[in-house]
């Protein structure tokens, strides 16, 4: 059973930008949304991403946390541009940056639309107990608060947000 275990943390300032080795934009939308998945009536996302060339149809566990089961299967491009039409909530829109640091990749999601002024550097590990070193640019980490996931983000933008779950009060 493939198992994501990722770690999400709020980016500060531009100080990844020149590691940047590759930069792909990406739009994806959700089947089902948070309401459905806070009540308990689905036990998983399904989601529909297009990013750059490819397209996938990806499910994953509603588990809050750093490990999730995940799987993600191709499908055509325009199968996805359709499946886009039938997603509940917004369509989540940003270009993804690719850095390297300390002998991991991170991903740096830079937020567009109605998500703009958001920027997200997640980092995909082997265990969840890894060690890793975070850049100086990686700040506070949000993997544990739900509203920083795209799920999230597809049916309440960051434009829609306070300036209280702006500024991260609940972050430890």
């Amino acid at each position: 059973m493939p198992i994501e275990i990722e770690r999400k943390f709020l980016v500060t300032g531009d100080g990844w930008r020149q590691a940047a080795y590759k930069s792909v934009p990406m739009a994806q939308g959700y089947i089902n949304d948070q309401a459905a998945m806070d009540s308990g009536a689905q036990k998983a996302s399904v989601r529909v991403r297009i990013s750059g060339d490819g397209a996938f149809l990806n499910l994953k566990s509603r588990d809050l946390g750093a490990s999730r089961q995940e799987f993600d299967y191709p499908i055509p491009a325009g199968d996805a541009r359709a499946l886009l039409a039938l997603c509940v909530g917004g369509t989540v829109e940003k270009r993804r940056h690719y850095v390297n640091h300390a002998g991991h990749v991170w991903e740096v999601d830079e937020f567009l639309g109605d998500n703009a002024g958001l920027v997200v550097a997640e980092l995909e590990l082997e265990s969840v107990g890894e060690a890793f070193e975070k850049p100086v640019w990686a700040g506070a980490e949000v993997t544990e608060l739900a509203r920083y996931y795209n799920l999230a983000l597809a049916s309440r933008p960051y434009s829609q947000w306070s300036e209280t779950e702006r500024s991260a009060a609940d972050i430890v």
